[in-house]
C-alpha cells in the first residue's frame, strides 16, 4: 500500500471548511499529509483543523473569497511559496434560478469562483511543481460536467468548463511531471444539495435513479482523492473520475 502513502507531503484544499473540502482534507490526511485549508471563513481551530490534528497531521488555515480575484491571486501567490506537493481545487459555489430568470450577477459569480478561480490559483501554485517535475492537481467537477441539471445554467457551464480545463491541463503538463485529474462527486449530501435533499420530490427521483440506493457522503470521495493525489496515479492523466453511486451508468 507504499504506493498510497502521502507521508512527507503537503497538500492545499480549497473550500475545506465544511462538506466535500472537509471530507476530502481529512482523507488526505488520514493517508499521510499535511493540510493547508483555504476557504472565505476558515480558523486554525475549525472542525476540520480537528479532523486532521486528530489524524496526526498538521493543518494551516488561509482565508481567501474566491469570488475576489485580486484575493485569490495574493494566495496563489503565498501558497507557491510553500511549493505544496498537491493542489485540491475544490472551493465553489451554486445558485438556483430557472435560465430565463437567471441573473447575470449571479452568472458572474459562479463563473469567477468555480472556474476562473480555479484556473488564477493553479497557474500560481503549479509553478513550483512544473520547476521540480512532480505534483498533482485535482479539481472537484460534477455530474453536470456531463449533464445539464435543471435550474443552475451557471453552475452546468462552470463544471463543464471545469472539465475542459482539467484536460487542456493535463495535455500541457502530464510531460512536465504535474498530473491533472478530477472527480466527478455525484449527489452527496452536504449544504450544496440541501434544497434537493428538502424536495421530497427531487429526492425521490434523485435516489430512485442511484444504484447504489441512497445519498453519498462527503467521506466516499475520499478513496478517489488519495488515489490522484499519490504515486498510484502517477500515469493517470485528464481523467474526469465520476464517484457517483453508479448515477451516470444508470
Amino acid at each position: 500500500m507504499s504506493m498510497f502513502d502521502l507521508t512527507g507531503k503537503l497538500a492545499v484544499v480549497t473550500g475545506a471548511r465544511r462538506g466535500i473540502g472537509r471530507g476530502l482534507a481529512v482523507a488526505l490526511a488520514e493517508a499521510g499529509a499535511d493540510i493547508i485549508g483555504v476557504s472565505a471563513n476558515l480558523e486554525d481551530g475549525s472542525d476540520v483543523a480537528r479532523d486532521v490534528e486528530a489524524a496526526g497531521r498538521s493543518f494551516e488555515a488561509i482565508r481567501c473569497d474566491f469570488a475576489d480575484r485580486d484575493a485569490v491571486l495574493a494566495a496563489g501567490r503565498q501558497l507557491a511559496e510553500r511549493a505544496p506537493d498537491i493542489l485540491v481545487n475544490n472551493a465553489g459555489t451554486i445558485r438556483r434560478q430557472p435560465a430565463a430568470e437567471h441573473g447575470l450577477d449571479l452568472w458572474d459569480e459562479v463563473i469567477a469562483v468555480n472556474l476562473s478561480s480555479q484556473f488564477a490559483l493553479t497557474q500560481l501554485v503549479a509553478g513550483p511543481m512544473l520547476e521540480r517535475g512532480s505534483g498533482k492537481v485535482i479539481f472537484t467537477a460534477s455530474l453536470l460536467s456531463f449533464q445539464g441539471g435543471i435550474n443552475v445554467p451557471g453552475y452546468t457551464a462552470s463544471k463543464s468548463g471545469v472539465a475542459g480545463l482539467t484536460k487542456a491541463l493535463a495535455n500541457e503538463w502530464a510531460p512536465r511531471g504535474v498530473n491533472v485529474n478530477a472527480i466527478a462527486p455525484g449527489y452527496i449530501a452536504t449544504d450544496n444539495t440541501q434544497a434537493l435533499q428538502d424536495d421530497p420530490d427531487r429526492s425521490r427521483a434523485i435516489l430512485e435513479r442511484i444504484p447504489a440506493g441512497r445519498w453519498g457522503l462527503a467521506s466516499d470521495l475520499g478513496g478517489a482523492a488519495v488515489f490522484l493525489a499519490s504515486s498510484a496515479s502517477d500515469y493517470v492523466d485528464g481523467v474526469v473520475l465520476p464517484v457517483d453511486g453508479g448515477w451516470l451508468g444508470r
